[in-house]
């Protein structure tokens, strides 16, 4: 009885939040193939939201009919993957198609180059609208001070990296008492649960330049910890003692991850609902065709599987990101799976490539946008996976550890500065639990997969060396007490 009522409340929050643009049949199957002029594009970020939590993966514990529904329509990336699974290396490296260790963006609150060539110059070099709202992070803070100093600070003009519409926090995770800077870097203040006023900001930009070729990025804080923040109505929506964990959560630990799994659900039913809002308003303006709609997060959240939480480690659960490419006019209106991993460095540049714009030679990632709009597989057999330097909550003395690997269809290979570290066949054990780098039977397949990694380490120049070389190169301080290690912190942690 309890589990039928749990079945209707999660059908009535279904239609409770589904919008009434999905409803649009006659605009969701336009056959139109040719949109004309530049597309619009609309870039939506979560922060820290694992690709396992989706409707559409499978997750039957989430609420996300929004979402679900985008994925039936877009492309739908199935093993997209964070090359540095943390906030701001992700971001830096997405916004300049680079690698960490190339643009100097490999630990959080360092500053991204005021020079570097980056997604809003290059938009707007081809005379489109630029927006940004919501968290950025690509500022850092001055040498010698707190490490967050910076977070509360706005963003001078010649950093904002070609974003002109500006409505933006370096970082925050108070989502209720949440405030920005404006282009005049006036602090203005969100009103009630930020993602919403956000995505309204959002949709008045949208109605102000749909006349125009226009990028927009919004770029939300949620699900991101504190897990138990979002409203009310969306945190009563999940029942934590009826929540099904992932197999790799210690059985010791499972009360604590279905309450944890609850509140990071209803931030994103709550998220998934602003994002149904903002699709139905791209319909009304009649944009959808000629836009292409991306939504992705920077890095998931263990969520106690392993008996952890959070991001950094190279487990699927943090390295993996849902993302989803829509862009009607040329890639029709319809599911389609891609199955060859996608990595950060790769989005941006095969992005320019879908809108028919040049890839700068600074660019390392990929442009795989001819293969995409052919409807052909992406022909990658591996995304790299490093940490140069842990920190924060995996810090050395957590158990943090430098590390480069490869993600494949099937395999995930780590190694640490004292090896081989992690060998899993992600089909067989999709949750991870059977390390096989050991077995003398897998020895090949180590072999080979090492092999692919030293080729990517060896394109992307990183020669793997202790955090500490980094540190040095970049003239980084590490942060509080990040760089205190056990003299053997890898043989301990192994």
């Amino acid at each position: 009885m309890i589990g039928n009522f749990h079945g209707i409340l999660k059908s009535l929050a279904v239609i409770f939040l589904l919008p009434l643009f999905w409803s649009c049949q006659k605009a969701r199957e336009s056959d139109e193939t040719s949109p004309q002029g530049p597309p619009n594009v609309i870039f939506v970020l979560a922060d820290q939201w694992r690709a396992q939590a989706m409707g559409y993966a499978g997750d039957e514990n989430i609420i996300t009919p929004n979402i679900d529904r985008l994925a039936q329509e877009s492309l739908v990336f199935q093993n997209a993957v964070a090359v540095v699974p943390v906030c701001a290396p992700w971001r830096a490296s997405f916004m300049t198609g680079q690698y960490p260790l190339t643009n100097g963006l490999f630990y959080n609150d360092k500053p991204l180059p005021t020079e570097a060539v980056t997604m809003g110059k290059l938009f707007k070099e081809a005379g489109y609208q630029t927006g940004y709202i919501g968290k950025w992070h690509l500022n850092g803070h001055e040498r010698g001070e707190d490490p967050f100093s910076g977070r509360n600070k706005p963003v001078p003009r010649e950093r904002r990296q070609g974003f002109d519409y500006w409505k933006v926090r370096e970082v925050t995770h108070d989502y209720t008492n949440s405030y920005y800077f404006d282009e005049n870097d006036e602090k203005q203040f969100w009103e009630g649960y930020d993602v919403f006023p956000q995505t309204d900001s959002a949709i008045s930009y949208i109605r102000q330049n749909k006349e125009t070729p226009f990028l927009l990025f919004l770029s939300w804080g949620p699900p991101h910890d504190p897990y138990f923040s979002a409203p009310k109505e969306y945190r009563d929506m999940y029942d934590a003692s009826r929540l099904q964990l992932r197999g790799n959560v210690p059985e010791s630990l499972q009360d604590s991850a279905q309450n944890v799994l609850a509140g990071y659900y209803a931030h994103c039913t709550a998220m998934d609902k602003a994002l149904g809002d903002l699709l139905e308003v791209v319909e009304k303006e009649g944009l959808a065709d000629n836009t292409v709609f991306v939504f992705t997060s920077d890095h998931g959240d263990m969520l106690m599987s392993k008996g952890v939480l959070k991001k950094q480690r190279p487990w699927d659960e943090s390295i993996m990101v849902p993302l989803l490419i829509r862009y009607p006019g040329k890639l029709q209106r319809k599911r389609r799976d891609v199955w060859d991993p996608i990595n950060t460095p790769d989005l941006l540049p095969t992005l320019l490539g879908i809108c028919g714009l040049e890839v700068p030679e600074s660019m390392e990632g990929e442009d795989f946008s001819a293969v995409l709009l052919e409807g052909r597989e992406l022909d990658n057999e591996a995304a790299l996976i490093t940490l140069p330097v842990p920190f924060h909550e995996w810090q050395f003395m957590n158990g943090g550890r430098e590390y480069r690997g490869v993600r494949t269809r099937k395999y995930t290979f780590v190694r640490d500065l004292l090896g081989p570290w992690l060998l899993y066949d992600n089909e067989q054990d999709p949750y991870q639990q059977h390390n096989l780098v050991d077995m003398p039977q897998f020895s090949q397949l180590g072999d080979y997969l090492d092999g692919l990694l030293q080729k990517r380490l060896k394109e992307t120049g990183d020669e793997f060396l202790p955090a500490d070389a980094y540190m040095e190169k970049w003239g980084y301080l590490y942060d509080r007490n990040d760089s205190l290690r056990h003299e053997n912190y890898l043989e301990i942690n192994r």
